[in-house]
């Protein structure tokens, strides 16, 4: 199993998490060496041709992210939505997903069925319906060195000083970790640190509503995790895109085989060695 993440944390640097889809990119993310991963719910959800509004159900959840899980060496933190239902259920997925081998789950307090954090329209629980999932994840779980995030989607809704109290009352709960999402400025970001004494996490996102902070900007607002969540999965669907166009226009993929990961460079990640196929004849650039 792979270690924990609260001593990646202590080490007073800013935690860089990348967000993985499934057990290929989740091997990238560790061969680049990111020391820990993001199972990101939009990124599978998506994957799988649905929008990002906690469609998939819990098991299918646990089933891929156990791939992703088994397939590398570093902590993975999984994105649990809305904990999959009440206080029950919710200390049920915390169950799930330790015995998976996860070292960390997020939930949050939208309502269900939950957006994106970065668009309007979002609902959120009170915030004691969202404190007593907590407490019941916080008592399911059996490691203390398993975490649990709390992510609060109420700024937009309710502003910054509601957004606060929730990650106030969500800390008191037992969150390791609060979350807020979508804050819009480095003014709001750093208030907010100032005013939440736990450890917090913070989204970079594309296409959002939060400008776009190096990770050292976000260290010093007083953030402990960054995460990337759908950076690799927009990157991989906008290089799939222009192939199939390439494809399409030119009959022929060979004028760009310096931009496809080679066969050698698969196996390689793979840990393939001792299944190779036997030596083809062609080009050697495949």
């Amino acid at each position: 199993m792979a270690g924990g993440l609260k001593g990646l944390i202590r080490k007073g640097e800013a935690l860089v998490v990348p967000g993985a889809f499934d057990a290929a990119s989740a091997m990238l993310v560790e061969k680049a060496g990111f020391k820990a991963f993001y199972v990101s719910g939009a990124g599978v959800s998506n994957s799988n041709g649905l929008p990002d509004a906690g469609l998939l159900p819990r098991d299918e959840v646990a089933r891929l992210a156990s791939y992703m899980i088994r397939a590398v060496d570093i902590p993975a933190i999984v994105d649990c939505d809305t904990g999959f239902g009440g206080p029950e259920e919710t200390g049920g997925t915390v169950a799930l997903f330790e015995e998976l081998g996860a070292r960390a789950v997020q939930i949050e307090d939208q309502r269900y069925p939950k957006r994106c954090g970065h668009l309007p329209g979002k609902e959120v629980v009170t915030p004691e319906e969202f404190a007593a999932k907590i407490e019941a994840g916080v008592k399911a779980r059996k490691d203390e060195e398993f975490l649990i995030i709390a992510r609060t989607d109420s700024y937009a809704i309710e502003g910054i000083e509601a957004a606060i109290e929730r990650g106030r009352l969500y800390a008191e709960a037992g969150a390791d970790i609060i979350f807020p999402e979508a804050l819009t400025t480095r003014d709001e970001f750093e208030y907010y640190a100032s005013e939440v004494r736990a450890p917090l996490m913070a989204n970079m996102t594309e296409f959002g509503r939060t400008p776009y902070f190096t990770v050292d900007e976000f260290k010093e607002m007083g953030y402990s995790i960054v995460i990337f969540p759908m950076t690799a999965f927009r990157a991989a669907m906008k290089a799939i895109e222009n192939a199939l166009l390439e494809i399409r226009d030119k009959g022929t993929q060979e004028g760009m085989l310096d931009k496809l990961q080679t066969r050698a460079e698969l196996y390689e990640l793979l840990k393939y060695r001792g299944f190779e196929p036997p030596e083809e004849t062609g080009p050697k650039t495949v």
